[in-house]
């Protein structure tokens, strides 16, 4: 038979197995919630990332400019810019083209009257230049117009991958007076007639290298996040006026800057981002909880909500050194390019 020492330890044990086990039941009630919770958020979020790109409309750019106004559009003559312009023109706008070659320029605002009955004007300009008579010239052209839509496409990005520390002086400053202070200048030019006007849409070209810390593309990289910035905070700033700032986001597309000429799935023609990007106005795509931000085209909205919501994080060291290997990479296969041209024409 069992002493009463033995009983009394035998009730000490089922009471601290007792106390255990109401400690325990509302702890693992309370992590089952928040994993229940977490997940439910990341499917709403995957939803809500497939809504917004392929069920819900963007909003009507009617509603931002009527058809007859003018729509501004920088890095106009080539890629996407080109695209923008047409397209634009095809929904009854007229179109200022702003670009560096007269050329081209001319050529495509004869496409563009040709095709869509619309006005043409143009404006030749080298942003790295950023010489104050061509803002100049451009206000003057743009203060008697009634500008509903600025593209800022302009933009330049490194020649190949290359190290901050080996980056020549002036691609580093052309890079930066291109991307940001062009952009600024022009948008600050546009802005007060639609602030006026109560009305109007700044679409800004952004990219997944100011997304994502980007080595080897650092000058870019940093110049694209700038943009992220500021049009988040000018948004904020004119959305009372009826203004709409958009910045969109973008991975490859084939273009002369990133030297894809072969479009497929994950990297799409300029008409096909273009279409995308005009068609989900007001929409985040992949872009979830980023205010005034789109990523448009599917599969780059697919990539950059996998970014946020299945790895450490875009500002993850372990995500930026794998990004800093694969343009370690792309820049290896750069400079063996180069070097055989070479060897050819020697």
């Amino acid at each position: 038979m069992a002493t009463s020492q033995q009983m009394a330890e035998g009730a000490d044990d089922a009471m601290h197995q007792l106390a255990e086990d109401v400690w325990a039941a509302p702890t693992t009630a309370v992590f089952t919630f928040i994993g229940v919770l977490w997940l439910s958020l990341k499917i709403f979020s995957f939803w809500r990332m497939i809504a917004s790109l392929f069920i819900l409309p963007g909003t009507s750019l009617a509603r931002l400019g009527k058809k007859g106004s003018w729509a501004v559009v920088t890095g106009a003559s080539d890629g996407i810019g080109k695209e923008y312009s047409v397209q634009l023109a095809q929904k009854g706008y007229n179109i200022l083209l702003v670009s560096r070659t007269q050329s081209k320029l001319d050529t495509l605002a004869t496409e563009i009257q040709r095709l869509c009955n619309v006005q043409t004007k143009t404006l030749a300009m080298d942003f790295a230049a950023n010489n104050d008579s061509d803002y100049a010239k451009l206000r003057n052209m743009v203060q008697d117009l009634d500008v509903s839509i600025l593209i800022n496409n302009v933009g330049l990005s490194h020649s190949i991958p290359v190290p901050f520390a080996e980056t020549e002086e002036k691609e580093m400053k052309d890079i930066v007076t291109i991307n940001c202070t062009g952009t600024l200048r022009v948008t600050r030019l546009v802005i007060p007639g639609m602030i006026k006007r109560k009305g109007g849409l700044i679409l800004t070209m952004a990219s997944f290298g100011g997304l994502l810390p980007t080595p080897l593309l650092a000058t870019y990289s940093g110049s694209k996040a700038f943009l992220q910035q500021w049009s988040s905070a000018l948004s904020s700033e004119v959305s009372p006026h009826g203004v709409e700032v958009q910045l969109v986001q973008s991975y490859l597309v084939t273009s002369a800057m990133s030297k894809i000429r072969r479009s497929s799935a994950m990297v799409p023609s300029p008409k096909q981002f273009v279409h995308a990007a005009l068609g989900k106005i007001g929409r985040s795509g992949g872009a979830q909880g980023i205010s005034a931000t789109s990523t448009p085209y599917w599969a780059h909205a697919i990539m950059h909500w996998a970014l946020d919501t299945l790895t450490p994080g875009r500002m993850n060291r372990y995500v930026i050194d794998v990004n800093r290997g694969m343009h370690e990479d792309i820049r290896k296969r750069a400079l063996r390019k180069a070097e055989r041209e070479g060897k050819k024409s020697s």
